[in-house]
């Protein structure tokens, strides 16, 4: 999809990981019903081998895309419904081999490698906690059931091989500068860019713009804010503030950082900052 420079996530794995040292790197993630099973463990089971102990597989049930191209996959439209059967049939190919076992992921079979239930509804979470596996939330555009899908994963978990209790993600978008003021026009690509979405004009990233007020109706205003709500733009005080009610409201162990910044060394002032911001975080 244009604006999404993503789609060959096993690809941008390997060549992060390929630059790193002790970072893990993992997927946020791999849309299954996209794939088959058998191919995205001996893609991840590849990642393993090169880079033991460092490789995550986050697993998002939705095709990711528009159907135009869902149908230049050469997807069946309804194999979404298969998806807790195909992360079970995936699962297994991360087991070592049985005797007679007819399909192996080769390399893939006995690496374990650890598996995430990515949603943005309470389906990812009831089907994380069943089979007990950790859970990460987009709550980054899709916030309306973050504290719902959170509260069903944790009363609902079952341990697993893999992870014997309940272990969350969220994500949100932050935008970091020295002022206020700053960081809220930094903010305005990517209120831009869900304002885009729903006029059906998808596009790259835009540059911001001093006032937004202007850009969107108040229709589009509501709609955009309402999927932007867990965003914090501000300054570093600002930021740590928000982000530290945000944990203490959802207790959650992970917060995963979404950062449509422009500017790319605004982008890398803003992480860099944030990296500040983290290690004071209560």
């Amino acid at each position: 999809m244009i604006g999404i420079a993503s789609a060959a996530t096993a690809v941008a794995i390997g060549y992060v990981a390929a630059a790193t040292r002790t970072i893990r790197v993992g997927a946020g993630g791999i849309m299954l019903p996209n794939h088959s099973p058998l191919v995205i463990a001996e893609q991840f089971g590849t990642l393993e081998t090169l880079y033991p102990g460092r490789i995550d597989l986050g697993l998002g049930r939705a095709p990711g895309t528009d159907q135009r191209t869902l149908l230049a996959l050469r997807r069946d439209p309804t194999i979404a419904d298969s998806f807790p059967d195909d992360v079970v049939e995936l699962q297994k190919y991360f087991e070592p081999v049985e005797e007679g076992q007819p399909v192996q992921a080769v390399p893939g079979a006995g690496l374990r490698v650890p598996i995430w239930i990515l949603g943005s509804s309470l389906f990812g979470a009831q089907l994380a906690a069943i089979l007990g596996l950790p859970f990460a939330f987009a709550s980054h555009f899709a916030p309306a059931a973050l504290i719902p899908a959170l509260r069903v994963y944790r009363e609902r978990f079952k341990p697993s091989r893999q992870l014997g209790r309940p272990y969350a993600a969220a994500g949100v978008n932050v935008f970091v500068a020295e002022t206020d003021t700053e960081a809220r026009r930094l903010f305005t690509s990517a209120q831009q860019q869900f304002t885009r979405m729903l006029r059906g004009t998808r596009g790259r990233l835009p540059p911001p713009i001093d006032d937004i007020e202007n850009y969107w109706t108040p229709a589009e205003k509501a709609q955009a804010s309402a999927m932007l709500s867990r965003s914090f733009a501000g300054s570093p005080d600002t930021v740590r503030t928000s982000l530290n009610d945000f944990v203490e409201e959802t207790r959650v162990e992970e917060i995963i950082v979404a950062s449509a910044i422009y500017d790319h060394l605004a982008r890398l002032r803003s992480y860099k900052i944030l990296a500040e911001i983290a290690a004071r975080i209560d």
